[in-house]
């Protein structure tokens, strides 16, 4: 299920640029079941730590569960993506139990875009909001407001929302084009001049939803790394926690989501012929089997963020039990003495 599979012959400034991609299907199912086997022992442990974390969840650890809980919808659904692929390796060897057991081409291919963008938009956005949770943190730490775990799950609804919209349309951008009753709807040619407007809509929205978070969570990184090398007054501890989890996620980005938009957008420009150049075409042809790869693996190297900030974490979650038990003594204190001063002028009358 690549998103720009190319399904028939490209149009007439690549016509004669041909590449032979039939090793993308074993190395699919190579690929997908190595992402299956880590992320799904990577995201379980991360969602038991969390589940067995403190009872007072911080910000930070809100956006980490959902963050692979939209790991886990990917992991789940690489079995019949494997499956797929087996079946498209080897059409002849197929047997009639198989043929019985092949799924709806349409219904099967909705299914597992939509899972697919759950998993890679999903992780870019709430890989924004941690960015954004260490950006207040350090920048702003007197907005505790925006930092209370009631709004990290007020906006994790508003992303999953965003999210599922999204996954849902992008899918369907790509079944509009397919109107032949006896044609595989998916994907999309994007050498067909007829869906060119849908191709590059498609590939609007895709660009939109990774260039915007992507420009966000620079600029969080950035004003935090100027704030941290002017302040001395956090712990070493602190500053290298926040610091890991700052290289982490651009190193995230950088290897996982950036390769796959740049070969992306090549591979797509290329094809709907505003840039006919053959050897850019083959090479965005050649590498989008291991770009697509390096996005999928997102899913496994996410938890390495809850790992590798457990400990902060676990601190913030100390502080803000610390922080409510005062104010349980507060307002206890506060009542006693209401409760003495009218006492004494009861007496007193």
């Amino acid at each position: 299920m690549d998103p720009w599979n190319i399904t028939t012959t490209p149009s007439v400034p690549l016509s004669n640029c041909t590449l032979d991609t039939s090793y993308r299907f074993t190395f699919y199912q190579v690929s997908y079941g190595a992402i299956f086997i880590i992320g799904l022992a990577t995201n379980g442990l991360a969602l038991h730590r969390l589940w067995h974390s403190p009872r007072t969840l911080t910000s930070t650890a809100v956006y980490m569960a959902n963050l692979s809980v939209a790991d886990l919808f990917f992991v789940v659904s690489l079995p019949l993506r494997i499956y797929f692929y087996h079946l498209r390796a080897r059409p002849f060897l197929m047997s009639p139990a198989d043929r019985a057991l092949r799924p709806p081409s349409g219904a099967f291919c909705q299914l597992t875009f939509t899972l697919k963008y759950i998993t890679l938009y999903g992780g870019i956005f709430f890989l924004v909001c941690i960015a954004a949770d260490r950006y207040l943190a350090v920048v702003h730490p007197t907005r505790s407001a925006l930092r209370r775990p009631r709004f990290a799950w007020l906006l994790s609804g508003a992303i999953w929302c965003l999210v599922l919209g999204l996954s849902l349309g992008l899918p369907m951008l790509r079944f509009a084009g397919a109107v032949a009753p006896n044609r595989h709807p998916c994907p999309l040619d994007p050498s067909s001049r007829r869906q060119r407007p849908l191709i590059l809509s498609a590939l609007g929205l895709v660009l939109g939803a990774f260039l915007l978070p992507a420009a966000l969570l620079l600029y969080s990184y950035c004003r935090v790394l100027v704030v941290l090398r002017r302040r001395r007054r956090r712990t070493r501890g602190q500053r290298r926690h926040t610091l890991t989890i700052i290289y982490w996620v651009l190193a995230m980005f950088l290897l996982c989501f950036a390769p796959y938009h740049v070969n992306l957008l090549v591979y797509t420009l290329s094809h709907v012929g505003l840039l006919p150049v053959c050897g850019l075409a083959r090479a965005s042809m050649a590498l989008h089997p291991v770009v697509l790869s390096l996005a999928s693996a997102n899913c496994c190297l996410n938890p390495l963020i809850y790992y590798f900030s457990s400990s902060l974490v676990h601190r913030e979650a100390a502080a803000r039990r610390s922080d409510e038990h005062l104010d349980d003594i507060m307002s206890s204190g506060n009542l006693l003495n209401r409760i003495t001063i009218r006492d004494v002028k009861v007496e007193c009358a």
